[in-house]
């Protein structure tokens, strides 16, 4: 598949073609310069031809250790690993020195350059800057219009003699665990102590994790000491990173795909519309995560707003690992350690276990721990229990502590059976499910958590009326 690096200085539409190729918006975009700070890819399909981009940082001119700098030094990072150098230019503003200078620069380097003069939809607007982009020294320029998906046939005509051979399709990724519909096909299960539910999505092999946190605990660092290199731009100043930032990763032969995020800070804080739109992409990758890390800052542990992202993820149904960054730095760790585990206990009550992991991000203590633990969670959050012996499991759960009575006549618990994982997912039929309180319910998922060795992960019960003739009237 052939690796598409798009470049060039910033607010030229380089995030707009990404997201026309990619099919969904997945950069963020708007006209304030500089949004996109770290490079992110994802594959999408130019026509009839499957193409891996690149998004790439504004290039500035900067050496000083800013933040600029930092995004030049992503940007050069990023073109190491494509095939083709996409460089786009302003058609509306023209040519500038900057793109004078970084197109010297391109054509020093080791990589086929095709030039784009994006904004070109006012075709008479944009007549000077076409003349002008030849003495670029680039090649003839490919007209487009990333908004309106105007040039593309011809971008694509410019591809053509840097696409691979024809190979066979490559796997469509998607979403694998989808969305559980309650319908009376359920019950036609009850009663069947033979049933066993089948999954009807084929398995996927990168592990998907999110990286998330408040802004400043090191999810950057974080992520970039697991890959060991710098993939995502880090450094002291808050809400470096706004894109969310994939990387595909293998770690003892399992492949991941880490996504880090934008850091998240309480909604009443968040006005800017950059930061908004950052935050939405923080949640959609949780949404499409199945582990998500809780990066907390270990010298300012657990804040409310920490609490509202790990309930925000169980709501969502994923499994939650904490790591608690920057542990290094922490005097009082025993008794933090325990401060945490209560804080934990009592807010997240919902969840027990929820595995905690010490790191130091910036000297790599406890990658290896965390990603062991994140396996282990990522097994507990595919759990299978048997129709039979969850049966066999509720008559001695109802032995022990039968339902409240109703009108001085029992609520008989009828069937249970698991019909999902990613969460674990069961159905429990009885006689009158509206009357169930809370408590009971609670009293059923904390056995089949405790019985079954389910812990760490949320588990989902759902009730409904039972179908047996011969339940109570």
């Amino acid at each position: 598949m052939l690796k598409l690096a798009i470049i060039g200085r910033p607010n030229v539409g380089k995030s707009t073609l990404f997201n026309r190729i990619a099919g969904k918006k997945l950069a963020i975009v708007d006209d304030t310069p500089g949004i996109t700070r770290d490079w992110r890819d994802s594959e999408g399909f130019l026509y009839d031809q499957p193409i891996h981009i690149i998004d790439t940082a504004g290039l500035e001119e900067a050496f000083d250790g800013s933040i600029e700098s930092r995004m030049r030094e992503q940007t050069e990072e990023a073109l190491k690993r494509a095939d083709v150098a996409l460089f786009m230019i302003d058609g509306r503003a023209g040519i500038t020195p900057l793109d004078q200078h970084f197109a010297r620069w391109l054509r020093k380097q080791d990589i086929p350059v095709i030039l784009g003069v994006n904004k070109s939809e006012h075709g008479p607007a944009v007549q000077n800057a076409l003349g002008e982009a030849f003495s670029l020294g680039l090649g003839e320029p490919v007209i487009l219009s990333a908004e309106h998906g105007i040039g593309l046939e011809e971008l694509y005509h410019a591809l053509e003699p840097h696409f691979p051979a024809p190979e066979k399709p490559a796997a469509i990724a998607f979403d694998v665990d989808g969305t559980l519909e309650e319908s009376e096909a359920l019950d036609e299960i009850e009663g069947n102590e033979e049933f066993e539910f089948v999954e009807t999505v084929p398995e996927v092999t990168a592990l998907k994790v999110a990286i998330v946190g408040r802004p400043n605990v090191g999810k950057s660092t974080l992520l970039n000491a697991m890959v060991g290199g710098p993939r995502s731009m880090t450094g002291p100043e808050a809400g470096i990173t706004r894109d969310a930032v994939s990387v595909e990763w293998t770690y003892k032969d399992r492949e991941f795909r880490l996504v880090d995020t934008a850091g998240m800070r309480r909604k009443s804080k968040v006005v800017d519309k950059i930061e908004k739109l950052s935050v939405e992409d923080s949640m959609r990758a949780i949404r499409l995560a199945q582990v998500v890390i809780l990066v907390l800052d270990g010298n300012i542990m657990l804040e409310k707003q920490d609490l509202i992202i790990a309930e925000h993820v169980l709501n969502e149904g994923r499994a939650l690992v904490i790591a608690v960054n920057k542990w290094d730095m922490v005097d009082e760790k025993l008794e933090l350690q325990q401060q945490l585990a209560d804080r934990i206990t009592r807010s997240l009550s919902q969840i027990r276990d929820i595995p905690i992991i010490h790191t130091s991000a910036l000297n790599g203590r406890n990658i290896n721990l965390l990603m062991d633990t994140v396996m282990d969670t990522f097994k507990m959050w595919n759990k299978r229990v048997s129709t039979g012996k969850l049966n066999r499991w509720l008559r001695m759960m109802e032995s022990r502590n039968p339902a409240p009575l109703i009108g001085g006549r029992s609520n008989r618990l009828r069937y249970i059976a698991q019909i999902k994982t990613r969460p674990p997912t069961f159905v429990l039929w009885l006689s009158r499910p509206k009357e169930v309180p809370d408590s009971y319910k609670r009293y059923i998922i904390n056995g089949l958590r405790e019985d079954f060795e389910i812990p760490g992960v949320p588990i989902r019960l759902l009730i409904r009326t039972s179908k047996n003739p011969y339940s109570d009237k």
